[in-house]
């Protein structure tokens, strides 16, 4: 194991090409949900947009294929990446992209182990399947909604937090489980190292105890809450913890010592961590479109990089009324701009008298696909009125409800305005 110290030093002291610089990648049209690296040290990335990055340097590979937000992300010893979304599908990129099967909820974690990947859902399920896509079983229920699954060293223990602060471990090997840790809130965050687990909850418990007896080894609570985002770094002894009020702890696995404290968002959550495979940067992503790379060991350096203040959040008393439910509702996952986005949804340039379903190189859902409706001020006012859910069931719009009618008269008038044709001549 190269000890902390040595990375810090080496950082100072050059013993490498410094590429240990504050570093941006930009592209995504949505939060970051989730990253991984793989072996060979490229960067992927997870987003609202419903896509997937992967990085070569600061240039993107774009996979596309889910239908929602993609919240989850691991990639195998060779590279494969696989990914879990909330459109409940678990997807393989590998020479032939596809999709494995589907959960009946959103898909939180995956995890892997040499010839098995474990994915984990909300609707409380864990399956098991091949490295090669075909399923093997679905463990016991484990009483509550799963947030985050990790295998043990060898691959015959697998850990499982749930939403009712259950900390389970089953043994593959004799087809047994039993809890391990309980908490006294939902635990959203699970790590595995050499003898030990630590976990991250939403009442901001952050704990270290023996994998195989749940005994504690160390309380590294602080007073901010949920976890949201936790990376391993096994070489280094590093762990990074991201909480929803901006920060990143960085900790000693040797000691059990915090080691930095970094404020690393404005306002807002980091949802999203990974190392870099030396080790000496940490990536992370949270509200913005952008995910954000630091040098480990100079983080006290930096002020917060991470805006968290996207357009939708801003001010209400700097814009219209219009304007503020369209970026309340709308900006997320919708442009005006004409042309193709990176955002999750279509663009909304030149919305009105277009038929629904009828962007070009957008993939919609089947309920879209040969829609009759006609987007004019009658449509989007009982799109808003009823949601999205009853209005067009089964499309991927997330449920949007605006009760009042003067709002929704608002967005109309102002969508108007901001869609038409003219406002890009």
């Amino acid at each position: 194991m190269r000890p902390l110290i040595a990375i810090l030093l080496s950082v100072f002291l050059g013993d490498t090409a410094d590429a240990q610089a504050f570093m941006t990648l930009k592209g995504h049209g949505g939060p970051i949900m989730a990253l991984a690296v793989s072996p060979e040290g490229k960067l992927a990335s997870a987003s609202f947009d419903n896509s997937i990055g992967f990085w070569t340097g600061q240039k993107p590979t774009w996979l596309d294929g889910h239908e929602a937000a993609v919240t989850a992300l691991a990639i195998d010893d060779q590279g494969v990446i696989y990914s879990g979304g909330d459109d409940f599908a678990l997807r393989i990129w590998g020479k032939t992209a596809k999709e494995l099967g589907r959960h009946k909820g959103k898909i939180t974690s995956i995890a892997i182990s040499p010839g098995t990947i474990a994915s984990a859902s909300w609707d409380g399920s864990i399956s098991l399947w091949t490295d090669e896509g075909a399923m093997i079983e679905d463990l016991p229920y484990p009483g509550a909604g799963v947030n985050a699954v990790a295998f043990g060293a060898d691959g015959r223990f697998l850990y499982a937090a749930t939403s009712q602060g259950l900390l389970w471990l089953y043994d593959l090997g004799e087809d047994t489980q039993r809890p391990l840790a309980k908490h006294g809130f939902g635990i959203n965050r699970l790590i595995v190292g050499d003898g030990w687990v630590a976990y991250g909850a939403v009442d901001g418990g952050t704990r270290v105890i023996e994998a195989g007896t749940g005994n504690g080894i160390a309380d590294l609570t602080l007073d901010r809450r949920p976890i949201l985002s936790m990376a391993h770094h096994a070489e280094s002894g590093q762990l990074a913890v991201g909480d929803g009020q901006g920060f990143i702890m960085m900790i000693d696995t040797e000691t059990w010592k915090i080691t930095r404290d970094f404020r690393a968002a404005r306002q807002g959550p980091v949802w999203a961590l990974a190392f870099s495979k030396d080790g000496r940067t940490i990536y992370a992503g949270g509200l913005d479109d952008v995910i954000y790379a630091w040098p480990v060991a100079l983080l006290d350096r930096y002020e917060p990089s991470i805006g968290g203040a996207r357009s939708f959040l801003r001010d209400a008393g700097s814009m219209p009324n219009g304007e503020r439910q369209f970026m309340r509702k709308c900006s997320i996952c919708h442009s005006l701009e004409p042309g193709p986005s990176r955002k999750a949804g279509p663009t909304l340039h030149a919305v009105f008298g277009r038929r629904a379903g009828a962007v070009a190189d957008y993939v919609y859902s089947k309920t879209l696909q040969g829609s009759k409706i006609i987007w004019d001020d009658d449509t989007i006012d009982a799109l808003f009125d009823e949601g999205p859910d009853h209005y067009i069931p089964g499309s991927k719009m997330p449920m949007q409800v605006i009760a009042k009618a003067a709002d929704r008269t608002d967005l109309i008038t102002f969508l108007k305005q901001a869609t038409s044709q003219e406002q890009t001549k």
